[in-house]
């Protein structure tokens, strides 16, 4: 109750935000696209990033929502640096001694100018075992119309979940990475945005060298860590939340994924001991939408599967192809044989676990968006023989999902969001449980500049030629049918 309690707050004071004039000054130093991410530890850190059409402070403002009265008397300031990009200037702060399990109002602005924002929230882990979190994916508009569209979406999933911890987006905010486009997308949420910690994951139409050249874009809009980054566009990343290890992958990192990703992705998930391991990624794995048969995606497939089975990861949320998908618990790119069921109460309702599976589950939360792909019936093999469940949300609404954590019991659930009478309806849900907690592997893997350089060309090789192998056998196989 005071967890929900909090989240009203927090909405509450985001809506002063989305609707209020008066939250902000006119001319060049308005402070916009304010957002804050995720940074490190969901109990200690945050990273937070907004943008001024013209040069001005760069300052944050914290106080615990406990003692907000209206009056940021008292917070604790902090200043960050900003950056010329696009004309336009994106100011971060990166937080880390924040205190877990908190309530936390700010503003952002220019503190010598007197420019603010209006009042935004967020909660802190408080490292316990029981949280939950919404996911979009695949907003992809230009027009105001249709990013006003996806916030509905994102509406019904906030009251599906309003005990929701943070929201994750993977990726695809918007469609011709435009400034006018961010502008867009940032109005239509700001309601969610600034009353939500966020965990962005970059699509490729956030900025990609291979998309008209856009780069830069997604580090410049929100506030994560970079250590280790040698990406041009994109960000690789993890944190800890409650007895959860997240890892945020970068697929614009391709042709194919880097060994410097690769070897990061591993050496992350082996040093944690976390209950849980999810992985976040744009492009899908998994999928039977338009995209799966593309050179891109094979290639990635080929050398992403390997990693993830030798990781143990509980589950892999991605977008990318805008239709829903969910798999069984694959291995080997097969169904997991044998897997033990047992039913129990959570969260008031009967639920089916299934126990410690040794696979892992793989899920597109379809678009929060309007633009839909119908199912491919074509998609190459294992797709269709491992899927549990596909849909087309063309025609039916905006989609997304939301994941509760509790102990060692996870369930997922997936909705939609009817477009005309914003009606939100269950199409899918599937729950694990563990009994074991997860291990690490102190193998450490090289991550020097110049080995890593020189594996990713030897792999951009023989990828290549995998890549060519596998279309010969699509090829044979769109025939035979």
């Amino acid at each position: 109750m005071k967890r929900r309690f909090l989240r009203i707050l927090s909405l509450t004071l985001a809506l002063l935000l989305a609707f209020s004039a008066a939250a902000f000054a006119a001319g060049k130093n308005e402070v916009k696209r304010v957002n804050v991410s995720v940074y490190g530890d969901g109990a200690t850190g945050r990273g937070f990033c907004w943008f001024t059409e013209g040069r001005a402070g760069t300052d944050l403002d914290l106080i615990e929502t406990a003692r907000f009265n209206g009056s940021f008397d008292g917070a604790k300031a902090y200043t960050g640096g900003q950056t010329l990009y696009r004309g336009q200037y994106s100011h971060q702060v990166a937080v880390t001694d924040l205190t877990p399990g908190t309530a936390y109002t700010y503003r952002v602005g220019d503190r010598a100018a007197g420019v603010w924002s209006a009042p935004c929230a967020f909660v802190t882990d408080d490292r316990d075992a029981a949280f939950s979190f919404i996911t979009v994916a695949d907003v992809q508009a230009s027009s105001q119309e249709d990013f006003l569209h996806a916030a509905e979406t994102l509406q019904g999933a906030v009251e599906t979940l309003p005990d929701a911890e943070f929201i994750v987006n993977l990726g695809d905010y918007v469609n011709d990475n435009t400034n006018e486009e961010w502008d867009a997308y940032f109005r239509a949420f700001a309601p969610y945005n600034n009353a939500f910690t966020g965990v962005p994951v970059a699509g490729n139409h956030d900025g990609n060298i291979t998309n008209k050249l856009n780069t830069f874009c997604f580090r410049n809009t929100f506030c994560l860590d970079k250590t280790d980054n040698r990406s041009i566009e994109g960000v690789y990343y993890s944190f800890d939340y409650g007895n959860a290890h997240f890892a945020v992958l970068n697929t614009n990192d391709m042709y194919p994924m880097s060994q410097a990703q690769k070897n990061w992705l591993r050496n992350d998930m082996n040093g944690s001991d976390a209950t849980w391991k999810i992985l976040l990624m744009h492009r899908s794995l998994y999928s039977a939408g338009k995209n799966i048969n593309k050179p891109d995606t094979i290639v990635m497939r080929d050398v992403l599967l390997p990693i993830i089975d030798e990781l143990g990861i509980d589950v892999v949320l991605s977008g990318h192809d805008h239709m829903y998908m969910r798999t069984d618990f694959v291995k080997g790119e097969k169904r997991v044989g044998g897997v033990t069921y047992v039913t129990e109460t959570f969260g008031g309702e009967q639920t089916t676990f299934a126990v410690d599976p040794a696979g892992t589950v793989y899920a597109i939360p379809s678009t929060a968006g309007t633009k839909r792909y119908v199912v491919n019936e074509n998609a190459i093999d294992p797709i269709h023989a491992v899927a549990e469940k596909t849909l087309s949300t063309r025609g039916v609404g905006g989609c997304f999902a939301t994941v509760e954590i509790e102990d060692g019991r996870l369930v997922y659930k997936a909705y939609t969001v009817d477009d005309e009478t914003r009606e939100v309806s269950e199409i899918d849900r599937f729950a694990i449980k563990k009994t074991a907690t997860g291990g690490s592997d102190a193998c450490r893997r090289d991550q020097s500049f110049f080995s890593t350089v020189y594996a990713s060309g030897f792999n951009f090789v023989v990828a290549m030629v995998k890549m060519l192998v596998s279309y010969v056998k699509l090829l044979a196989q769109v025939i035979a049918k």
